[in-house]
């Protein structure tokens, strides 16, 4: 499996922060991915979904995570970066995650996250806060081989198990 990360933070782009999440989702996927690339950009719209149109068409992940920006705050805007380049929603992601972190702490249920299809991959938002990234990639990660068979089209058995 190829990922590439995508983290969206302003303070991080700008050398003012560390980006502890985009490092820690490699290092997480270690073993059951190989990561591809790694980009860090400021929480703007375009940025957000250029970088994600690169990740996606010219390296042809197959999946793309990316953290930070699926809040509340003014200049959260991760998730409709993520739709402008999306051909396909999965509702399903976000929802579980947002399911399972909600037997974690009540704030999850004011996650914004969003999950969709490009082509043939997958883009899946996850939260900014390490905690949360762990969390919710524990949730996604059991899914995500049938995921990318599924969407090569080389699955035929998806109702049988």
């Amino acid at each position: 499996m190829r990922v590439s990360v995508l983290t969206a933070s302003d303070r991080c782009s700008r050398g003012q922060a560390e980006d502890k999440s985009g490092p820690l989702l490699s290092e997480l996927l270690k073993g059951a991915a190989e990561t591809v690339c790694y980009r860090c950009v400021p929480d703007e719209r375009e940025q957000i979904a250029a970088a994600l149109v690169f990740m996606c068409d010219e390296l042809r992940s197959d999946v793309v995570f990316t953290t930070g920006g699926t809040g509340f705050a003014p200049r959260d805007v991760t998730p409709e970066a993520t739709r402008d380049v999306i051909e396909k929603e999965v509702p399903g992601i976000p929802e579980a995650i947002r399911y399972e972190s909600l037997k974690i702490t009540p704030k999850a249920m004011l996650s914004r996250a969003t999950a969709g299809i490009r082509g043939r991959t997958l883009i899946v938002n996850l939260p900014g806060s390490p905690k949360a990234v762990r969390e919710s990639l524990a949730v996604v990660l059991p899914v995500l081989d049938h995921a990318i068979e599924t969407m090569s089209g080389q699955t035929l058995s998806c109702g049988k198990d």
